[in-house]
């Protein structure tokens, strides 16, 4: 995994840590189609484009768009969230550029679904790094 900041600043382990367990939080909360649990890592007034293009703006609505869609979307495969690259753009927000691998059931890299490229913004607030704003895009060539 790649890690970048501005000069000015050195992030530390503990924010490199943090931040990617808020990616593995994702990761758990989809494939165990969690639904308060995904929506809670976004801010209140986040703001969500789906790999389709759909903008979801607020809490709220990201919550009720997963709650339609999450549960029984993991019956026949899920997927596997990896940052593969951070930029700390201020001490308080960071990019995270994600690989989105379909996975089948067994845990065996899937070719049926196509990888996706998710970038999350995540801001620091007092209850921890929060998703600020995600893009999610698949992957058409590789």
């Amino acid at each position: 995994m790649k890690v970048l900041s501005q000069p000015t600043f050195t992030p530390t382990q503990d924010d490199i840590d943090a931040v990617c367990a808020v990616v593995a939080a994702l990761q758990h909360a989809q494939q165990n189609e969690l639904v308060d649990a995904f929506a809670d890592l976004f801010l209140p007034n986040a703001v969500w484009t789906t790999a389709h293009g759909l903008r979801l703006e607020g809490a709220d609505a990201i919550r009720a768009f997963t709650s339609k869609v999450l549960p029984g979307a993991m019956k026949h495969g899920m997927a596997t969230y990896t940052p593969e690259r951070l930029f700390f753009i201020t001490p308080d927000v960071v990019a995270v550029n994600v690989l989105q691998q379909p996975v089948t059931l067994s845990g065996e890299i899937s070719t049926d679904a196509p990888q996706g490229r998710p970038l999350q913004i995540l801001h620091r607030t007092a209850d921890g790094w929060k998703i600020a704003a995600a893009q999610n895009t698949q992957v058409v060539v590789d």
